[in-house]
């Protein structure tokens, strides 16, 4: 067999195994939303059967008869602010590290790594204590506290691997025209963090918009929480509402689709941007 031949065979083998593993991740999305459109007697009947009918009782009686629409809210305005607060302050923390680069900043940076190795369940008490003592604790502005911070070590790794490509050059320009530091970083130098932004908005905005342990804990109980905490209301021990699951679950899979399909493109450039000049 030729050179030519091998690298054929080899890329034909490559694309089967690709596809094979593309199949196995999209079968729990299409098992997911298929069974949304059936009734839960059809589920329990034959699981993998395609829906006879399009029932959309399920995501009526969610929308309409339960604590379902507050949910949406709750898991909205924790995602949205929480990520709004990041992206104000996790590429500021990034930016200073990068440009300062001096031993304070380098503590700091590894610092913030430290706190990545920490599991959260070795804090978890503590952090709630604290919560409860600022009185953020049975209420939105402790989850998102929480994600803001949480999240300052892997965006501070993720931008600073992105800033050491941007040639300082730019900033020293617009410095001797008298732009300020604030106007530099905003007007100049964050708009070229586009793709770093973007790959932390999906990843972060991901994980909050998934997470359960934190409202579960955090929120108060006998009120609508957030979506995959009344998702998970709807398991029980002996007996399950997998119509309700099912469509609950569809309900939270379209927003998290619509944003990637639209920050697609920036989310691959900036892990490979990162992962190159990291």
């Amino acid at each position: 067999m030729t050179i030519q031949g091998r690298k054929r065979l080899l890329d034909t083998l490559l694309f089967l195994f690709t596809l094979v593993v593309a199949i196995i991740f999209f079968f729990p999305i299409f098992f997911s939303v298929m069974s949304a459109f059936k009734t839960n007697g059809e589920i329990m009947k034959d699981a993998i059967a395609l829906p006879t009918s399009l029932y959309l009782g399920s995501f009526k009686y969610l929308l309409t008869e339960t604590q379902f629409p507050r949910a949406i809210l709750n898991s909205l305005i924790l995602t949205v602010i929480a990520i709004l607060a990041q992206v104000l302050v996790i590429p500021m923390a990034g930016y200073a590290i990068v440009r300062r680069n001096n031993k304070w900043t380098r503590f700091i940076f590894l610092f913030y790594l430290a706190g990545m190795m920490i599991p959260f369940q070795a804090y978890m008490l503590p952090l709630f204590k604290e919560l409860k003592m600022f009185g953020m604790y049975g209420n939105l502005v402790g989850p998102i506290v929480i994600y803001v911070s949480g999240s300052v070590g892997f965006g501070s790794l993720l931008y600073t691997s992105f800033l050491k490509g941007i040639p300082i050059e730019i900033e020293e320009a617009a410095d001797i025209d008298g732009c300020s530091r604030y106007g530099i970083f905003w007007r100049i130098v964050f708009p070229l963090l586009g793709p770093c932004t973007a790959s932390m908005v999906v990843l972060n905005g991901l994980g909050i918009w998934n997470d359960y342990l934190m409202p579960m804990l955090v929120l108060p109980s006998g009120r609508a929480k957030t979506m995959v905490v009344e998702i998970f209301k709807y398991i029980g021990e002996f007996s399950s509402r997998w119509d309700m699951i099912f469509a609950g679950t569809t309900l939270s899979i379209i927003p998290v689709m619509i944003v990637f399909v639209f920050l697609q493109k920036y989310f691959v450039k900036g892990i490979a941007s990162g992962a190159i000049k990291g």
